[in-house]
């Protein structure tokens, strides 16, 4: 019999992180921004990005990968582009300082991009790309991962990280535009998530070590090996495969953080230094058209889509953002559920650090 999930209310969700946090030294102010956001991200069903990546991020922090203490800073600000340097800290502040930037340069010229440096794993994408749509604004989002977990159509090692994209659009009666994917066939994370549950994961999501297809999610975990989106040759792999290299270049090439294998190939593991990349950009609706003209042609876009005739078998069509909407107003009643083995390990972290236990 499969276990029963820890419920948790998103307010005691959100007031155990920031103890936790700020146990490691994360100044309150970060610690509640990074709190929010990774607890909005468990509100919208990505449990693969919430309080599921907290002991990872405790962990890394005791290894010396992640400075929850450090501040970042902006390093480059040249009218439409901009630089945020990570300070080796947790991701969350440093994108929020960085989209902000974007946004406001947007404001005045009509699109901002800034990359992000010497940070560390973000969360979730669309936290950061949403931003923009409470400003009128189109926002886009991207970044790497230092631990490669990708292996190229037709290669047979991991070369890159799942490297997602996450773009959001503002809409005026229907819930907004928001896509946020992997640029493999799936994040690491599900991978998980599968593993806490003790369920197998389907076929096509990864390999193992003898580069075969497996439903074992610890056989993948272990590998590093997942597929390209598209999965195979046949499917597309090689456009999932385009797409993360080209998450490379404007995450790590262009501001000058971690690309590729170079985490290993160049020596950074062994210095704690995984400087990952991130890359924001906003685009201003208005130097286009009047933004209710926008808003209203989205809605018209998304209600077709939303509304046509199903395929036998399905009840409904989505939009990119629609199911996670729709998935946020049910856990603010209802609360957050947790793997048991995760509330296990969030409790044994509060033990070491001396606060409050989860539950």
């Amino acid at each position: 019999m499969a276990e029963e999930p820890v419920v948790v209310p998103h307010e005691r969700l959100t007031e155990f992180i920031v103890s936790v946090l700020e146990g490691v030294k994360m100044s309150p102010k970060n610690a509640r921004l990074t709190a929010d956001l990774m607890v909005r991200t468990d509100l919208r069903g990505v449990d693969s990005h919430g309080i599921g990546m907290l002991p990872k991020y405790v962990e890394w922090t005791r290894l010396g990968f992640i400075h929850p203490w450090a501040e970042p800073t902006v390093a480059r600000d040249d009218l439409a582009t901009g630089l945020v340097d990570g300070q080796k800290g947790l991701g969350h502040p440093a994108s929020v300082m960085a989209m902000d930037l974007a946004i406001a340069k947007a404001a005045t010229y009509g699109m901002g991009i800034v990359a992000v440096r010497n940070s560390n794993h973000f969360g979730a994408c669309a936290n950061y790309s949403m931003m923009a749509i409470a400003r009128g604004m189109i926002g886009l989002a991207f970044t790497n991962s230092p631990f490669v977990a990708m292996a190229p159509t037709f290669g047979r090692k991991p070369m890159m990280g799942t490297n997602p994209i996450s773009v959001a659009a503002p809409a005026a009666a229907r819930e907004p535009y928001v896509l946020d994917m992997a640029t493999t066939t799936v994040a690491v994370g599900k991978l998980n998530i599968a593993l806490r549950w003790n369920k197998p994961i389907p076929e096509g999501w990864g390999l193992d070590e003898r580069a075969q297809a497996t439903t074992d999610p610890r056989k993948v975990l272990a590998s590093r090996l997942l597929s390209p989106l598209g999965g195979s040759r046949e499917l597309g792999s090689h456009k999932g495969y385009g797409l993360g290299v080209l998450v490379d270049i404007l995450s790590g090439v262009l501001g000058g953080a971690v690309y590729g294998d170079v985490l290993d190939r160049k020596g950074l593991r062994a210095q704690k230094l995984t400087n990952t990349g991130h890359c924001f950009a906003a685009i201003d609706i208005k130097r286009f058209r009047p933004l209710e003209e926008f808003t209203a042609d989205m809605d018209d876009m998304l209600g077709a889509l939303q509304d046509m005739p199903t395929a036998d078998g399905h009840e409904r069509v989505y939009t990119a953002g629609q199911p996670e909407a729709e998935t946020a107003r049910h856990r603010r009643v209802t609360g957050i559920p947790i793997a048991p083995v995760l509330a296990a390990q969030c409790n044994d972290i509060a033990s070491s650090l001396g606060v409050k236990p989860l539950t």
